[in-house]
């Protein structure tokens, strides 16, 4: 933290030297506001630093400056003509200020510092910085798309089992059910066989008793009746 507020104020003392020639004006203040941290990860192609600021007093228009912050030095990237308009670009509405990184890596992970001067006042306060956003720029996060393979292997594996389940059901459904069938006719036929045989031994029977009457009628006697011849006699 220390570093960074000597960076600060070497940032101040470079935008006097940017501004020493403009001149004396009227009071001007600025307030300059950054996010503190922003985190980003390097499969996004481009990130927006934002910041805001507020001036009172102040008359023209103001310039932005950006730099970046690293471990033992800083570099200055649009003061205001960026040093790389491939790789960064400033875009401006109203009192919101943005820095465009494109093309981002690991490498861009700094403190970034956003400066507002105006060049007509020799106030101190019309030349202000903010505290610096700190980008961290991490890895492309390969667990994301393990997570997204994960889950849909899982979901295949859900519809394969559903199918096997629901083909499961099916098949014992069709399979029992004939058998079913199949016993209650083959129940059906032994009752018909059973009725069938009942039917042959009445039958049977019926026959037997014929026969016995029809034995016994011929075996009795058979009465003849001759007549009686009449004896003439002479009266």
């Amino acid at each position: 933290m220390a570093s960074l507020n000597k960076l600060k104020n070497l940032l101040m003392l470079a935008l006097d030297w940017i501004l020493y020639s403009a001149g004396v004006a009227e009071q001007c203040r600025v307030t300059v506001t950054q996010p503190r941290f922003q985190q980003t990860d390097s499969s996004i192609n481009s990130v927006s630093l934002p910041c805001t600021f507020s001036a009172s007093g102040c008359s023209s228009s103001p310039q932005v400056l950006w730099f970046r912050y690293l471990t033992n030095t800083h570099q200055d990237l649009c003061t205001p003509a960026c040093t790389d308009n491939q790789k960064y670009k400033v875009q401006s509405s109203a009192n919101n200020i943005s820095l465009e990184i494109k093309d981002l890596t690991v490498n861009d992970s700094a403190v970034y510092i956003c400066g507002i001067a105006f060049a007509e006042s020799a106030s101190p306060l019309s030349k202000q910085t903010g505290d610096g956003t700190v980008l961290t720029v991490t890895e492309k996060q390969q667990s994301n798309g393990k997570l997204t393979s994960l889950i849909i292997v899982s979901s295949l594996l859900f519809l394969y089992s559903s199918a096997v389940l629901t083909s499961f059901v099916v098949y014992k459904k069709n399979r029992f059910l004939p058998t079913k069938n199949v016993a209650l006719n083959q129940n059906i036929l032994n009752n018909l066989q059973k009725l069938n045989s009942g039917r042959k031994v009445f039958q049977a029977i019926a026959q037997e008793l014929q026969k016995q009457r029809y034995a016994r009628h011929c075996q009795q006697p058979v009465s003849i009746h001759l007549p009686v011849p009449t004896v003439l006699g002479g009266k």
